[in-house]
């Protein structure tokens, strides 16, 4: 009933409730702006202090390094040559001998030369006749002296090379001469190869069913094999 009463009033006075509350509009604008300022106030008073980190990098002065000299790597050794392996030919006697044709009217007595002095077959390489050739007795052992008496200086130079000798066979076996007939090339290989001839045993040559010395052809070779 007071509410209905109320109305009247209002209606007898000529206003509404939207009336009513835009008079009272400004007075609650003022209301909420002061409460406003008074919470950012109490906010920012009563609000921990916040401090900015500092980000700034730290300048560190640079030091100078200095690099080691540069070193160059020599190239790998070369592959080391196999030890030589001499090998010793047979013997090879050459028996093909020429006689140049004479005549008492090309060579007449008086300017003819006085006949040579008797020596020994063995002073000089010259052919012997025999039958049967003297034969090689020790190859093995001949082989051992050859890798033994190499030179080393050529060997691990891998400079090989062959020899031809004369050797003079006694009707022993035995080498009691010897004289270079082809040379390697190389002094210190002749000589090894006069140091292995000497150690070298025969079966004697036979002429005739009888031992006899003669003059051989021994070729040697020193290799390197690889």
């Amino acid at each position: 009933m007071a509410e209905e009463k109320g109305r009247d009033r209002q209606r007898a006075a000529g206003s509404t409730a939207n009336d009513e509350f835009k008079r009272s509009y400004s007075s609650w604008v003022y209301i909420g702006i002061i409460v406003a300022v008074a919470l950012h106030f109490g906010l920012v008073e009563f609000f921990p202090q916040l401090h900015a980190e500092n980000l700034g990098t730290e300048n560190k002065e640079m030091e100078a390094v200095q690099l080691p000299p540069e070193v160059k790597i020599p190239p790998p050794p070369k592959q080391i040559a196999r030890p030589a392996t001499p090998k010793v030919a047979e013997a090879s006697v050459k028996e093909d001998v020429t006689i140049a044709p004479t005549t008492f009217e090309q060579n007449p007595v008086e300017k003819l030369p006085p006949p040579p002095k008797a020596g020994s077959p063995s002073d000089r390489p010259s052919f012997i006749p025999r039958d049967v050739d003297p034969k090689l007795k020790n190859p093995g052992e001949v082989q051992r002296l050859l890798q033994r008496l190499y030179p080393p200086s050529l060997r691990d130079a891998g400079i090989g090379g062959h020899v031809v000798l004369w050797l003079f066979v006694d009707d022993q076996g035995k080498v009691v001469k010897t004289q270079v007939q082809t040379s390697s090339g190389y002094d210190a290989l002749d000589a090894a190869a006069a140091k292995v001839a000497a150690n070298m045993e025969f079966k004697p040559a036979i002429n005739r069913d009888k031992p006899i010395g003669v003059w051989i052809s021994q070729p040697i070779t020193f290799e390197v094999k690889r």
